[in-house]
């Protein structure tokens, strides 16, 4: 709807490599954590009252209970996926790797023998994820240091947060597919992406 492009194929989120691609959605997500974007449309639909605070200060707590076991079954699935698409496997069965991935990443809920997972790991066989499952952590890590650039400027800066807004707008949003993930990103953020706001959002580092 915000695109820059004049050309469909790369309009949007056409053309939008695998990587990046999940980037505006999640980035919209970190709004609802936001106190006063929360507050502005959180409210009974009967009665108008807005949401408990004790409901907002759960929502918080939600956001990074058992982060950290996420954030590895996440990284495991990834790789678990990387390994998959090489051939031929080092381990001599599909199995005996995922076990010796598990092992890394998932050491406290290993695979049991009959462990059969990988036969309906469909977002790698039959859901266009194959070797890029590992997008779904970049694309945290990308949408995370954007909003993270919002929250240095100051949420409650409603100037410089629309300032930002249109510059979010008119590059990560505007140029869709039509320059490569990576340039969009430096020309919002004016670096490369880091996980540091990431790691501050799930709870990982205070």
């Amino acid at each position: 709807m915000l695109t820059n492009q004049v050309i469909g194929d790369v309009a949007g989120i056409n053309g939008v490599e695998w990587d990046a691609v999940e980037l505006p959605s999640q980035f919209m997500e970190n709004w609802c954590y936001d106190r006063s974007t929360l507050f502005g449309m959180a409210r009974h639909f009967e009665t108008g009252e807005p949401l408990p605070e004790e409901i907002y200060q759960k929502l918080l707590l939600q956001r990074t209970f058992g982060s950290g076991m996420q954030t590895m079954r996440q990284l495991y699935f990834g790789q678990l996926d990387m390994e998959l698409h090489q051939f031929p496997s080092q381990d001599g069965d599909v199995f005996a790797t995922q076990r010796r991935i598990a092992a890394k990443y998932s050491p406290h809920l290993l695979p049991l023998e009959t462990d059969r997972f990988l036969c309906s790991f469909s977002h790698i066989f039959g859901g266009g994820y194959a070797a890029g499952y590992y997008s779904y952590k970049w694309a945290e890590v990308m949408s995370a240091d954007a909003f993270g650039a919002f929250e240095e400027v100051g949420l409650d800066n409603e100037e410089k947060v629309r300032g930002l807004g249109k510059l979010f707008r008119d590059t990560v949003l505007g140029l869709g597919g039509g320059e490569a993930p990576d340039v969009v990103f430096q020309q919002f953020r004016g670096r490369k992406p880091n996980s540091e706001a990431l790691q501050r959002h799930t709870g990982l580092v205070s």
